[in-house]
């Protein structure tokens, strides 16, 4: 940590009041209050005398010393006289015992402890030297964090006199020091991708200073930006060149090479943790072992000796901890191999200090998990900040092996589908082990070790049963328990099952539970070897539910997605919350239901298939399973137009959403609304893809649409994609007009988001037809407005401006206020298309005004956009910003991070415009980290203009770096803007 300055010595308060009131600030303009209430300082001489006595570390300053400071060599000639007035003057004010007179000159003396803001800085920086010396990383950031936060603008401004001048330089300096040391801290904590905004920014200000460019360099790099990381090196040296006649200091340019060579240690933060109050510093996911595990010696010892060879406490001499060791555990469903695996993992935990990680694959299920989710739940528990997570599954990769390098962690992958869904989420580094587990053997998994489970020992199923029944039970039925045992067929689960259910029931017997399971009628030939055997065992628990239990397990398996919560399990079964959770959780306790989370559950993927089987068979009258699945939906729907009414107020869309009879859940404010649809995104979005049925159709389209949030937020736009494509098909499929339009207008907000402007034109265009042919008002004016939406992006402003008008009248006609709102917005930006500057400010202010009127909350961000887009056409910049400056708190306190993104790039623009080309630099970096509306191709526009920005300030090589990524994206897209970017990067070719 740089060395600090020194400040006044701190003497004990003065036993008046008056005087342990009073704080001074000199880290910006000088003042001086007390108890909270500012107190006058005078003119910028009497401030620049008071900042001079502050600064003299408690001393007396003599009056020479004080003409000197105000005045430097040529000083007024009452200068002595003028310095006793102010002196009088501030003890009016600050009081006799503050600012004392003795021997020729003056003081102030008495403040307590803390009462300058430059001490209580010198405090904190050694507060965060010493938590950086302890190790304490996070500690030390956050204390330099508030330092800084002390500066108030410049330093001692509009301070005249050499003096202050001096002073100035000395704390700027200081000051840039202790940013460069939070920077620094910020690359090696991770947090990378939200540094190369302020970096930016630094280096325009500051542009001879390496280090800030050095760490501009490898924040660049860290991000992936390889390209600008290397252009900024040739800018400094060409500055360097030009302005000092030299070369760049040999770390700047050894950090070239570094990047040249993609030196791997640039990628690994020396201590990429989170911070604690987010992210688990070390984490430890691993679920929890069963305190009954039996048998399997031979196995846990072969398992255990792999680990070892990657933990380094065990193998050859001389090889500890140089391999990546990898086990693939394979079996069929209910032979143990999670089980196993967990208590293997759990043994091993002391030989990777550094975390377990755990997940399941889902491989089982029709739907198995991404891989590059699981590596985004990965980075985030190994402390990643979010901003820092690539969208790439490539990206992740590369991303999550460098974290684990040098790291010590083992990952238990669960439930796996095949080796590809493996390949990605293995660690890369000697060290760190993984696990996996699959019904499937991963002979495509190069260098895994492969372990088949079988079925139990006899001895070993027998002594299983005996842990869970109890010793006293069996002791005296040996020979039935075996027969219990043998008839799971030593499958691990059904004996589990079996036991468990015997030990709830006091009153029965071993040989009375063997003589139900010698019921061939219960047990066919399905306790044969194979998925059959599964079937078997699930069959054993299922039978001896009660009816109430039984009836539960057959609905809630009907249901699609990766969990279910309480709320959504009581609509499925028609019960109160409280009546579904007792069922929950004695299914929980015959492990055919598993507890995802407090609150929510989720089946195996095989008990699942079960349970559906079961309801066919079963469940009576047969009705009851449309009936089960169409409750959930009208759950679903009920709560989502809830929710969207809370986040659109004036939005009449709710009012034609078809009828539910389920009340579905209420909230009184926005968060808690959001809480909701961001949770339920997976069994939301799930529960659409399954209403295929006639008598589902236009609920699940009407579904999607109340929860176009999960695509505009980007928190879901590839599931929404997914579903929303479903869902053309199925009402195309059904010859449903109606709810074809509205799928296919949910299909353009998707493709809207993410930019693909011709598909969405598309889609815009057949939803219109669908709306017209069914008479649906409602969904001709979405149809209609996004229509216009696209012909923007196309340039076709005239035509834009046609179906803005007919989404305007339907909007008004259905009394939609918030959607008229948005369609005034629109109408605006196709004036400002056609060059009519004043009409686009005159629709946009109206739109913002009816926003205002019907109370939106959410879309009120929008008509600040939309005005501050009008207002920067009109080159009234200031209030363009303070626009922005509205949309952006809105969009943040509403999740719309895209939004956020998108509202970012135009204060760049703003500020470009304006001729503050380092500004407009800093909120396109923040745009890029945080992304867009408008996808691939609104980074390429970011791109262009972050590159006109770096251009402005000198920085050519980044700029160009810039427009050649923006090039290559916007001729991947076709985008018309790509002949704007050659235009830049090839002047002399381009007319």
């Amino acid at each position: 940590m740089d060395e600090v300055p020194r400040v006044p010595e701190q003497r004990r308060p003065d036993s008046s009041a008056e005087s342990a009131a009073l704080r001074f600030s000199v880290l910006g303009p000088v003042r001086a209050r007390r108890g909270g209430e500012p107190l006058s300082t005078g003119s910028p001489q009497q401030r620049a005398l008071l900042a001079a006595l502050l600064l003299r570390e408690g001393r007396t300053a003599t009056s020479a010393e004080l003409i000197d400071a105000l005045w430097g060599e040529e000083p007024p000639q009452q200068a002595l006289a003028a310095v006793r007035t102010y002196a009088s003057r501030l003890r009016k004010v600050l009081g006799a015992a503050t600012l004392v007179s003795e021997s020729g000159g003056y003081a102030v003396r008495g403040p307590g402890a803390g009462a300058l803001d430059v001490a209580e800085a010198q405090e904190l920086a050694a507060l965060a030297e010493k938590s950086r010396n302890a190790g304490d990383l996070h500690g030390a950031r956050e204390a330099l964090g508030r330092t800084l936060a002390l500066w108030d603008g410049e330093t001692l401004a509009g301070v005249p006199g050499p003096y202050a001048q001096a002073q100035r330089v000395r704390l700027e300096e200081w000051r840039l020091r202790l940013l460069e040391s939070r920077l620094e801290l910020d690359l090696e904590l991770g947090c990378h991708a939200g540094a190369v905004s302020e970096l930016t920014a630094l280096t325009a200000a500051h542009p001879l200073r390496e280090g800030l460019r050095e760490q501009l360099m490898l924040a660049l790099y860290r991000s992936g930006r390889q390209a600008e990381a290397l252009a900024v090196y040739a800018d400094t040296r060409r500055l360097l060149a030009e302005e000092l006649g030299v070369d760049p200091r040999p770390g700047l340019r050894e950090l070239q090479q570094r990047i040249l060579r993609a030196d791997p240690e640039l990628a690994d933060p020396s201590a990429p943790d989170a911070e604690p109050t987010a992210v688990p510093v070390r984490p430890a996911q691993l679920p929890a072992s069963v305190p009954d595990f039996t048998g399997r010696a031979s196995f846990v010892r072969e398992l255990s000796d792999i680990l070892s060879s990657a933990s380094g406490s065990g193998g050859e001499p001389g090889q500890q901890g140089r391999v990546m060791a990898v086990s693939a555990l394979a079996g069929i469903g209910g032979v143990g191999k999670t089980t196993l695996a967990v208590h293997v993992a759990h043994r091993a935990r002391a030989s990777f200090p550094d975390g377990q990680l755990y997940v399941d694959l889902q491989g089982a299920g029709a739907r198995a998990a991404e891989p590059e989710t699981v590596l985004g739940s990965f980075l985030r528990a190994l402390g990643t900040a979010e901003s820092a997570i690539p969208d790439s599954l490539e990206e992740r990769a590369a991303l999550y092996r460098s974290v684990l390098d040098g790291r010590r962690v083992l990952v238990l992958l669960d439930n796996a589908r095949d080796a590809a869904q493996v390949r990605p989420l293995l660690p890369g580094a000697a060290g760190s082990a993984a696990l996996v587990t699959s019904r499937v053997r991963m002979v495509g998994l190069a260098g895994a070790h492969l372990v088949d489970l079988d079925v139990m020992s006899p001895d070993e199923a027998l002594s299983l049963f005996t842990k869970i029944v109890g010793e006293e039970r069996v002791a005296g039925e040996r020979k039935a328990a075996l027969d219990v045992v043998a008839a799971c067929g030593f499958l691990p689960l059904a004996i589990r099952i079996a036991a468990s259910r015997l030990a709830a029931r006091r009153t029965w017997t071993v040989s009375v539970l063997a003589a139900k399971l010698a019921d061939e009628r219960r047990r066919l030939d399905e306790l044969q070897a194979g998925d059959l055997a599964v079937k078997a065992t699930f069959e054993l628990g299922y039978g001896q539910l009660e009816p109430a239990q039984a009836r539960a397990f057959r609905l809630l398996g009907l249901a699609d997605g990766p969990d279910i919560s309480v709320a959504a399990a009581a609509a499925v079964l028609d019960l109160a919350q409280e009546e579904a959770e007792d069922l929950l959780e004695a299914l929980v306790d015959t492990s055919l239901l598993e507890s995802a989370a407090p609150g929510r559950y989720r089946f195996h993927d095989l008990v699942r298939l079960y349970a559906r089987a079961c309801a066919e068979r079963d469940e009576w009258p047969p009705s009851e399973r449309e009936a089960a699945l169409s409750r959930l939906l009208d759950f679903y729907l009920a709560t989502a137009a809830g929710v969207y009414a809370i986040e659109r107020p004036g939005d009449r869309l709710v009012d034609d959403l078809e009828t539910t009879e389920h009340p579905g859940l209420r909230f009184t404010e926005g968060s808690a609304a959001l809480d909701w649809l961001y949770t339920e995104a997976g069994p939301l979005l799930a529960c659409v893809r399954q209403a295929t049925a006639t008598s589902r159709l236009r609920r699940a389209v009407d579904l999607l649409w109340a929860a176009r949030d999960l695509a505009e937020s980007g928190a879901n736009s590839r599931q929404y994609e997914t579903t929303a494509t479903a869902m053309c098909e199925a009402t195309r499929t059904a010859g449903d007009v109606r709810a074809e339009g509205r799928a296919r207008t949910t299909l353009t907000n998707v493709l809207l988001v993410s930019g693909r402007i011709q598909r969405a034109a598309e889609q815009a265009r057949l939803a219109m037809e669908c709306a017209a042919g069914a008479g649906d008002l409602t969904a001709l004016a979405w149809a209609a407005q996004d229509r216009g939406v696209t012909a923007l992006h196309q340039r076709r402003y005239q035509d834009g401006k046609v179906f803005f008008d007919q989404a305007l009248e339907g909007f008004r006609a259905a009394g939609n206020g918030l959607c008229e709102a948005t369609a005034l917005g629109n109408l605006s930006r196709a004036h400002m298309g056609m060059g009519n500057t004043l009409k686009a400010i005159e629709f946009a202010q109206h739109g913002l005004a009816v926003h205002i009127e019907v109370g939106s909350t959410m879309r009120l961000a929008n008509g600040h956009y939309a005005l501050g887009v009008a207002l920067s056409t009109a080159a009234r910049h200031a209030e363009a910003l303070s626009q922005y400056s509205e949309a952006l708190t809105i969009f943040a306190d509403h999740r719309q991070r895209l939004w956020q993104g998108t509202t970012h790039f135009r204060i760049a623009e703003a500020h470009l415009l304006d001729r503050s080309p380092a500004q407009s630099a800093q909120h396109a970096e923040q745009s890029l980290a945080l992304g867009c509306i408008g996808g691939d191709r609104m980074r390429g526009n970011v791109l262009t203009l972050l590159g006109r920005a770096l251009s402005a300030l000198g920085q050519l090589d980044r700029a160009r770096a810039c427009w050649q990524e923006a090039l290559s994206l916007h001729e991947e897209n076709g985008a018309p803007e790509a002949d704007e970017v050659r235009a830049l990067l090839f002047p002399a070719t381009v007319r």
